[in-house]
């Protein structure tokens, strides 16, 4: 077989495994943003109607947003519980079990929602959201870990933000989807809420064919055959002699190690930098704003202008904007490197912000403003989608050993998900008592984001883990003398071969 015909059927096995895991996985998310803004007004309206049939109580505006901002919050909290337990999930069953036994709660949750309307309470739908959340939270951890233990070196970058576009498609279906000729409508909104359980079967009918992560076979469960034949599967020829070599050498390195814990993490000084600048970067993916825009587009767009029978149509483009974004930047990231996406992205995030605020002061007075609203809230996506979308999953692979990389994981999707609920409660107040000033707080928070990554992230492309770990070592001891790293205890990148072994 020649080297490129194996690369071809490589290529295929890869192609073929990413879309199977992230068609029930990262795609879960997206599509559980976007299917909740079209049925805002009807859920709304079932959320009343059950108060007055069970208490005889009309329920004032205010109220009814209270209760709507939880259904659709609650999402995050589940998001976060998830986070929490997927590491000890895929430490006991692996990373490919870990994400089929993690339809059992989409499956459970899509129940409970397409029964919710015939049972009348609301309080179905809540739970399903939280199943669904838990759901997507363990997807969002245990999916990276997956591909990057998978994949061969040279392919592991693209397919590690082959997660983000996953996600930005899974926000384009579920708009689709969410269409008023499709099941945006009164009469079907609870199979709407349910259809998420779709992907999923998907993932269950094809991901079993697939072989488990070789790395945890052969360095967890220190099974070398089935890691030779995962590998085999994988690659679609035999497996190469310097792959395997890397998997020993990473093998003998943790023998005897313990994954660190995340409590740990935050007392260990060698890695307080690290530790910071993935709460703050996976912190900022919420604050600015991005994805409440598709929990609430319907009521952006409305405050924009748009006519209330084009919104359904228009909050497309939204999705599809990002999801050519997140192809851009994945072709982009190894050319002009993480730093340079993060921090332009959030840089041309707060410029739109600016010129969103002003474009909604001047509405009234020009009647083409809500034109150039609408084009700012596009824009916005855009950059998100070029920068934070796609590197911020990337970050705790590369700046943190293979250890402590599970933790970080643990700590980054947690303030991912409780600043993603706090978002999803105050936006639509923020909407509806800010108004005009709405995408304030937002652009302060995308313009302190490009400041910290311009002062405090080191450029991470192309570079070891140990010279990405001497470069926080200048922040994590200053004003110290260096903290040297003992030579019978290198510190290596998931794949590298060390210098001395070489030789």
């Amino acid at each position: 077989m020649s080297a490129a015909g194996a690369n071809k059927r490589i290529s295929l096995k890869l192609v073929l495994m990413v879309a199977s895991a992230a068609f029930g996985g990262t795609l879960q998310y997206g599509y559980n943003l976007a299917i909740m803004n079209a049925p805002a007004t009807f859920i709304q309206t079932f959320v009343n109607e059950t108060f007055l049939e069970r208490w005889d109580i009309q329920l004032k505006d205010y109220q009814v947003t209270l209760i709507w901002s939880i259904i659709v919050s609650i999402f995050s909290l589940g998001g976060f519980a998830g986070s929490l337990i997927a590491g000890p999930m895929t430490i006991r069953y692996g990373r490919k079990n870990c994400l089929l036994l993690n339809n059992v709660f989409l499956m459970t949750g899509a129940l409970l929602a397409v029964t919710s309307r015939a049972a009348k309470s609301f309080e179905m739908i809540i739970i399903a959201r939280v199943l669904v959340g838990i759901n997507a939270g363990i997807s969002m951890n245990v999916q990276p870990m997956y591909f990057g233990e998978s994949a061969p070196k040279d392919l592991r970058g693209a397919i590690s933000l082959s997660s983000a576009v996953f996600t930005a498609f899974g926000v384009v279906l579920g708009q689709v989807v969410g269409l008023r000729e499709i099941l945006g409508s009164e009469s079907c909104w609870q199979y709407l809420l349910a259809s998420n359980a779709i992907p999923g079967l998907v993932q269950l009918l094809t991901l079993p064919w697939f072989p488990e992560s070789p790395r945890y076979l052969l360095i967890d469960r220190g099974d070398k055959e089935a890691c030779i034949d995962a590998l085999r599967r994988l690659r679609g020829c035999e497996v190469q002699s310097s792959e395997l070599d890397e998997m020993l050498q990473e093998q003998a390195e943790t023998k005897g190690m313990r994954a660190r814990r995340p409590w740990e993490l935050f007392t260990d000084r060698s890695v307080r930098w690290q530790l910071i600048s993935v709460m703050v970067i996976s912190s900022a993916m919420q604050l600015c704003g991005n994805d409440s825009i598709y929990f609430y587009a319907s009521y952006i767009f409305k405050e924009a202008g748009v006519a209330d029978d084009r919104v359904q149509y228009i909050t497309i483009g939204t999705g599809t904007c990002e999801l050519s974004a997140c192809i851009l930047c994945n072709l982009l990231v190894e050319r002009k490197g993480r730093r340079f996406m993060l921090m332009g992205g959030y840089i041309l995030m707060t410029v739109w912000a600016v010129v969103f605020t002003i474009a909604l002061l001047y509405e009234h007075y020009t009647p083409w403003m809500p034109y150039i609203s609408m084009t700012c809230i596009f824009t916005y996506i855009i950059s998100f989608g070029l920068g934070p979308a796609g590197v911020t999953g990337v970050l705790p692979t590369e700046i943190f050993n293979q250890t402590a990389r599970p933790a970080a994981y643990m700590i980054a999707g947690s303030m991912m998900w409780l600043n993603l609920f706090i978002i999803g409660m105050i936006f639509p107040f923020l909407v509806s008592e800010v108004r005009e000033y709405c995408f304030v707080p937002f652009g302060a928070v995308c313009l302190l984001s490009a400041l910290f990554v311009g002062f405090f992230l080191p450029e991470t492309k192309g570079k070891s883990l140990s010279a990405i770990t001497s470069e926080f070592n200048k922040l994590n001891f200053k004003g110290q003398e260096e903290k040297c790293v003992s030579p019978d205890k290198p510190l290596y990148q998931l794949g590298e071969v060390s210098l001395s072994t070489a030789l």
